[in-house]
Parts: structure tokens; sequence; C-alpha cells
């Protein structure tokens, strides 16, 4: 029997890592328009400051459902002429795109939180088999330069989006608009956005191919065996369908007395995202799981995406916590940054006030400024992890992250340096390596074929602490903290400087590796 002799991924130029990132550029200004104008959307449509976070309850709900189905689709998917990832990018790039155009034109609360989740939807289709190409197209060695690329594309669409309000309002456009509607300045800016998301993506999609399913197989791939699929009997199914069925049965029971416990106390409503969203919905996809296999329909997608859920590699599971840390912490900046600025420096929660609107552009100028540190210092992290090493690395970006965020407590007016640059400065450090650093350590451990699914599985430790965090900070602003969102963000830095602690106990096996 002939031995096929099996080689290494060739090494890619420069360009060629530039165009297959050159699609995050659009990605994250889309998603950057999101996160620092939707807050301000909401506000402007009558939302209290107490119920933004549920609001916000789409976008992260919305990737859990999304992003692991992509990826195990993606990882099946072959077509001659558009790829394995790239029908992904652009579907999703030209529904987003729509999105942006329709999203600060919501005429109702209602609406917006609606199309915040199509928005978010169609964000996760062309961002989460990004994660994935790296994998696909890059050996080890370079996958760390692979994703600090895409860090730096995530930095410069971030600024150039978090910066258009207020450079449109320099340009003469209104700042300000009627009760009830979102101003020209935003308006305009998600138009740009959205165009800018389809060009982009269309870049990457028409300048980068892919190695097909017969090429893949001829890579050498340490990690193909342990994930080769198992031929597993009638009885091992029958067994793992009964552990799936009573496990379900009890987290559902839980999940339903804290719910029961909520509603019996009055408490605030936002904690039943985690208690009936969470807890209970991860309930009934075990049952669910349970009942076919112990039909024996366990040749569905459905049970081999959860099952596979059980074998994800033990980095993921250790990286798993340092993400819910650091992910509950930009969550936490995310949604009250904008009402911690207005009315702990400016003093004021009136949305058509003019202290206000330049307290919320402030803020898009804030966010600018932490990605483009986040570029500038994209390229800095594999020298430094080379140095030490990737866990240290990550350590160094969050602890530094974390300071800065807590620091807009102590901020009390608008100087341009240290409202603007000090905390961001930290922030972009940590969002730098965020974008980075973790998925160079978990992309090695991972076989070709399942890449996509086990990348999406791995936005479930993002969107778990974001729905953690829109279902408590509401009850902890609102119970503990007088309604004062600015103690969200001590909350959220205290959060980072944890998930940097706990990177020091990943085993990345190949941390003095990186590139």
């Amino acid at each position: 029997m002939e031995t096929k002799q099996l080689r290494e991924k060739p090494h890619l130029s420069f360009w060629q890592i530039w165009n297959m990132s050159f699609g995050f550029l659009g990605i994250q200004m889309g998603f950057a328009l999101q996160n620092a104008n939707v807050s301000r959307i909401f506000q402007t449509l009558g939302a209290r400051i107490e119920d933004i976070p549920i609001l916000w309850v789409a976008a992260p709900l919305t990737g859990l459902i999304i992003q692991p189905i992509i990826g195990y689709l993606s990882d099946k998917t072959w077509h001659p002429r558009w790829g394995r990832r790239r029908p992904y990018f652009l579907v999703g790039a030209i529904l987003a795109s729509a999105a942006l155009f329709v999203m600060p034109n919501s005429p109702v609360l209602w609406f917006a939180a609606g199309m915040l989740w199509i928005m978010d939807a169609s964000i996760n289709v062309s961002m989460e088999p990004f994660r994935a190409f790296v994998g696909d197209k890059l050996p080890d060695e370079q996958r760390t330069k692979g994703f600090a690329m895409q860090s730096f594309f995530i930095g410069i669409g971030a600024y150039i989006a978090s910066y258009l309000p207020q450079f449109l309002t320099w340009l003469g456009v209104a700042n300000t608009a009627p009760e009830g509607v979102v101003p020209d300045s935003v308006k305009y800016s998600f138009y740009i956005g959205g165009a800018v998301f389809l060009i982009t993506v269309l870049w990457t999609v028409l300048t980068s191919k892919e190695y097909s399913p017969e090429e893949l197989e001829q890579f050498i791939d340490e990690h193909k065996e342990e994930f080769q699929k198992e031929e597993h009997s009638k009885e091992w199914y029958l067994k793992n369908g009964t552990k799936h069925l009573t496990t379900g049965i009890v987290v559902l029971a839980i999940g339903l007395i804290s719910s029961y416990f909520i509603y019996s106390y009055n408490l605030k409503k936002d904690l039943f995202v985690l208690t009936l969203g969470l807890i209970s919905s991860g309930a009934v996809v075990m049952i669910i799981s349970g009942w076919l296999q112990k039909q024996l329909k366990y040749k569905s997608s459905f049970v081999t995406i959860v099952n596979d859920f059980q074998t994800m590699p033990k980095i993921m599971i250790q990286l798993a916590w340092v993400q819910f840390f650091s992910w509950f912490a930009l969550f936490s900046m995310w949604i009250y940054m904008t009402p911690a600025v207005t009315e702990h420096i400016y003093g004021t929660t009136d949305t058509t006030s003019e202290a206000y609107n330049i307290g919320a552009n402030q803020v898009g100028e804030m966010f600018a400024n932490y990605n483009i540190i986040a570029a500038a210092v994209a390229f800095l992290l594999p020298v430094v992890a080379r140095w030490t090493s990737r866990k240290f690395t990550h350590f160094l970006a969050l602890t530094i992250g974390g300071f800065g965020l807590m620091s807009v407590y102590f901020i009390n007016e608008p100087s341009t340096f240290m409202m603007e640059w000090l905390p961001m400065i930290g922030v972009g450090v940590a969002w730098a390596s965020i974008l980075s650093i973790p998925y160079a350590m978990l992309s090695g451990a991972l076989p070709s074929s399942k890449m996509g699914y086990y990348m999406g599985v791995f936005n479930f430790f993002i969107v778990i602490p974001q729905l953690v965090a829109a279902s408590i900070l509401g009850f902890l602003v609102s119970q503990f903290f007088n309604n004062e969102p600015v103690y969200a963000l001590l909350v959220g830095g205290c959060s980072m400087i944890l998930g940097g602690i706990l990177s020091l106990f990943v085993n990345d096996s190949l941390s003095k590796q990186s590139n």
C-alpha cells in the first residue's frame, strides 16, 4: 500500500496575509459602530439606563447560536470557485451592510433592538470563518502573525468607525436632533460603515484562494488522529444519551427554580436572561441531544455538534476562563462607557442636551483611541511573546487593560489626555492581545477538519460572559451602586485583571514558538 507523503503548509507572503485579513477592516467598522453608538440610539429612543443591558442581550445571544453553526457548516462546505469560508464572508457582508443602513433609522425602541439582533447575526456570519481562515491557510509558525494582522485591521477599522460621528460633526453634519431622532452624524457614520464593510470583504473574497479538501489532506496535521471520528457503538450513544438527559433535567430544574426565586422576590427582570435565557436554554439543548441519542438518531448534525463540545481540547477549557473575565470587562465598557462619561464627567442624562452629545462623541473618540493603540501594539505582541511566552504576554496586557478601565472612575473633568487617552492606552493594549494571543494558542491545538467548528465553540466563551454581564450588571448598578454606571467600569476592570492572572495557568506548549 502506497504511503501518502505529507508536507508542511507553505509560508505566505506579507501581502497574502494582508489580503486574507483585509475584510476584517470592514467587519470591525460595523462592529465598532454598533458598540459605540447602539446605547446612544437606545437612549435616544427612550431607553432607561437600567434597561440598556437587557436591550443588548440580542448581540451575544445571536453569536452564541450563529458562530458554532456557521463554523460547523463552513467546515463541511466546498465550492470549486468560492471555496470553503469565503461564501460565508460574502453573505454575511451583504446582510450586515443592509442592517447598518437601517439601524440608525429605527422609528421606535423595539425596532432598534430587533435590528441589533439582525445586524449582530450578520456580522457573526462574516466574522467567524475569518478566524478559521487563518488556521486553514497558515502554518503553525505564522499563525500568531496572521492573528496579529487581523488585530491590526480590527484596530484601524474600529478607530475610523469610532471617530466618524465626531469627524462628520466637524464637517458640519448635525450632531443633535429632536427628541426620539438619531442625529445625522450617527446616521451617516452607519451608511459609510455599511459601504466599507461590503467593499473590504469583497476584496478578501476576490484576492484570496483557499486550499481544497484534497490539498488539506496533503498537509501535516498533528492533531488529526486525536480528533479522528470515532465509531461509537449503539450502547455508547445510549449511555451518553442518558448522561445528557440527566444533566439537562437537573440544570433545567436549577434554571426554573432560580427564575421562580427572581419572580417571587421581584428582582430585576434582567436576571431572567441568565436563568431562563442561558441556564435553561442550555439544559434544553442537553435534553434534546440526550433524547436523540436514546432514539439512536445520533447521525444528526445537532448531536455531532453537542458531542464534539464534550471533547474540546484541554487548552480551550483553560482559555475559557480567561476569555470569560476578559469579555465580561469589555462588555461592561461597551454598555456603560457612554452613560458613565455623560453622567459622571458631564453631569447629564438628557439625550437632547449639547453636553450629553458632546460626551457621547467623546466616548466615540475614546473607543477610537483604544483601537488605534491596539493596531499599533498588534505587531509588538509576537515579539514580547517570543521573549517571554504567549501566556505571560496575555497576562501583562490584560492587567494593563484592567487598570486602564478602572481609571475612568478617578477622572472628574473632560481633559483630552486624561479622559480620551490615559484609560484607553491600557484598554488598547489588552484589546490587541485579546484579539490575537488566545486564538494563536488555540489554533495550534485544532485539526483542520474541525477548525471552523471549534473556533465557533470558542465564541461561547466570548458570548456567555456578555450574557452574564447583560443579566447582572443592570442589577448591580441599580441595587448596589445607586444607578451610577461608572461603577460598572470598576467591576469590569477587576474582571479583566482576574482574566490576566488566570492566563498564567494556561498550558500553552507552543508559547515559546510564537512568531
